[in-house]
């Protein structure tokens, strides 16, 4: 039952909200556009584990419609992985060496113009003063011809073998990986290039979308990339929920949701950092989210810290900082927090609003791991590491009762955009490659 005490508030509230500073309605200029030929090739490629080295990952194992655009976990299996989202188990004839080590981020809006930089630290992000328009860690041996930083992201989960390259003693492209051939031929882009020119039915839709494209052979890794952009972009557009009717002043939110409306653009300061059209100011924050799993690491290096923007800046301040988050249907993407932390909203909104003290009653409960032998809770059994994180906050607590977070949810239930929850291309019923689609 809702609590008598927010009802009591609404006419006052009804007056904050009028006098916030709301973001302005979405239009389409707010988007680049896009080739609808070239979004359903994407379509295929994205549900295609033919990108995997073993042929077993496709982009939708971590990124399926039916969670979200996410997965539905904390820290999921790819390469040695069986099944999708929660019900994904390790192969027990064939496991994974080690979780994901971050938790799969949502797609939607990234074919806005505005989101620039891309993965839960921003090693990826557009650059005109960089090869190809980016900055990645690729550095100078970054390719050209990523018509996006959208496109551009795709690279990364190929060549990591727990992701989708899989074991370097069990296949080709994680070969390659290993032996640090990247670019070129016989690097890892350039194989699975020629694994999908190979097939008729992909060489025929890419010489039909791409007129640089004459023969299978000029099929590159940038193509399938700018492909799966397309399709993304496309898809997973966000701009039809109550919240954008609201905006545009075709409907009324109900009184529940004006105050949660009233108190995230007002008292809570939700906006400070969700702020703008997508609920995202694209900056990086430490707010002390729980490190869980096995964190980020070099090869050389043996620890389960996550130390977020920090590794792609080096600096001190960005210590355990990571990306603001989009909150668009952000009810359907959970679990939460850079590494999962939190199965249920409200309490990832409860710890959020007071970063030191959520971390010190972080409830272990609220991880959603599937069955590993990993260590996956070694950087909160250590003091000094908790400690490390939680002095890396520079928010303030705010004080937020149940009542208030009530509020706020059902705010952010009205970021739920249904058009774009259910897709406009959809889930294919099969690939060119003949593969089993996600």
């Amino acid at each position: 039952m809702k609590s008598a005490c927010i009802f009591a508030m609404l006419s006052i509230c009804a007056v904050q909200v009028s006098a916030q500073n709301l973001p302005d309605p979405i239009t389409d200029a707010d988007y680049r556009p896009v080739n609808l030929n070239e979004a359903k090739l994407g379509q295929s490629l994205f549900y295609d584990p033919i990108l995997s080295g073993n042929r077993n990952v496709a982009c939708a194992t971590c990124h399926h419609p039916k969670f979200g655009t996410s997965d539905g976990v904390s820290l999921s299996f790819g390469d040695g992985g069986i099944g999708l989202g929660p019900e994904r188990k390790a192969d027990p004839l064939d496991p994974p060496e080690n979780r994901i080590p971050r938790n799969a981020p949502a797609l939607f809006n990234l074919g806005a113009t505005e989101f620039t930089v891309m993965f839960h630290d921003g090693r990826l992000e557009a650059a005109e003063d960089h090869p190809g328009g980016l900055r990645s860690p690729m550095d100078a041996d970054m390719l050209s011809g990523f018509a996006s930083v959208l496109s551009a992201q795709t690279m990364f989960p190929v060549l990591s073998a727990d992701e989708m390259a899989g074991s370097y003693k069990k296949n080709d492209i994680a070969r390659a990986v290993r032996q640090g051939r990247i670019t070129g031929p016989k690097g890892p882009w350039d194989l699975l290039s020629r694994r999908v020119a190979a097939i008729p039915d992909y060489a025929a839709q890419f010489k039909a979308v791409y007129p640089h494209i004459e023969n299978p052979d000029d099929i590159a890794f940038t193509d399938i990339s700018n492909a799966i952009a397309a399709f993304m972009a496309f898809e997973w557009r966000s701009d039809t929920s109550p919240f954008d009717a609201y905006l545009r002043n075709e409907t009324k939110l109900d009184p529940l949701a004006e105050y949660g409306l009233a108190l995230f653009y007002g008292d809570a300061g939700c906006v400070t950092c969700h702020s703008g059209p997508f609920q995202t100011d694209h900056d990086f924050h430490a707010m002390a989210a729980p490190q869980i799993g096995p964190g980020k690491a070099a090869v050389f290096e043996d620890h389960h810290r996550d130390e977020g923007r920090f590794r792609v800046t080096g600096d001190q301040d960005d210590l355990y900082a990571f990306r603001t988050p989009s909150l668009r249907n952000v009810a359907l993407t959970g679990p939460y927090g850079h590494a999962g932390s939190h199965r249920e909203l409200a309490a990832f909104i409860a710890d959020h609003a007071n970063p030191a003290a959520g971390l010190a009653q972080y409830d272990r409960a609220q991880a959603l791991l599937p069955d590993h032998s990993a260590q996956d809770f070694t950087v909160l059994d250590d003091p000094e590491q908790v400690a490390a994180i939680t002095a890396a906050v520079k928010a303030p607590a705010v004080g937020l009762q149940p009542v208030h977070i009530e509020a706020i949810i059902a705010f952010l239930d009205s970021l739920t955009d249904p058009v774009a929850v259910q897709g406009r291309l959809g889930v294919p019923d099969s690939v060119p490659s003949g593969l089993p689609v996600p």
